[in-house]
């Protein structure tokens, strides 16, 4: 039963990310990436890893998805404004992604033999919310400020651009 609900959010994913890149309209796109986020949720579910399952719904669909969509509707993307671009750009645009493709399956495929690596257990359940909260807060205190800051400094960058936008086009 795992294996085929495996497999069908599989085929979500790979679907949705699919039709995200593909999409025309930004708005399609960014519907089509919250879709791929919730298979992607139910990928950690399946891995029993409840709470980082209903933090990626939450943070990703959730929060980022929001922020997206603003950013979308506040640059006013439309198709009929965008200008066409030549031949050769988009020729050299497929020759890189497919010689991009070539290198990274290359990568993989000498990075497929398996390597006898030793962990040290603890033996603690950090699916639990709590060990969760105090391993974030003790050890990893320094990162998660980090990228609280970082978190901050982007919404400040978009309040600024959102003004900068606002009087261009008043003036």
């Amino acid at each position: 039963m795992i294996e085929i609900l495996f497999y069908i959010l599989s085929t979500i994913t790979l679907g949705s990310a699919a039709l995200t890149v593909l999409s025309k309209n930004p708005i399609h796109s960014a519907l089509w990436l919250v879709v791929s986020f919730f298979s992607l949720a139910g990928h950690y579910i399946l891995l029993n890893s409840q709470f980082l399952g209903m933090v990626h719904i939450m943070v990703y669909s959730g929060a980022i998805m929001i922020l997206m969509l603003f950013t979308i509707m506040l640059m006013n993307l439309n198709i009929s404004h965008e200008v066409s671009k030549p031949f050769i750009t988009k020729l050299v645009a497929t020759v890189a992604f497919c010689l991009i493709g070539i290198l990274m399956l290359s990568i993989v495929m000498r990075g497929a033999q398996t390597y006898d690596l030793q962990y040290a257990t603890s033996g603690q359940d950090f699916q639990s919310a709590h060990v969760l909260g105090k391993i974030l807060l003790n050890e990893y205190v320094m990162p998660f400020e980090m990228v609280a800051v970082l978190l901050l400094l982007a919404m400040i960058g978009a309040v600024l651009i959102s003004k900068k936008d606002k009087t261009e086009k008043g003036a």
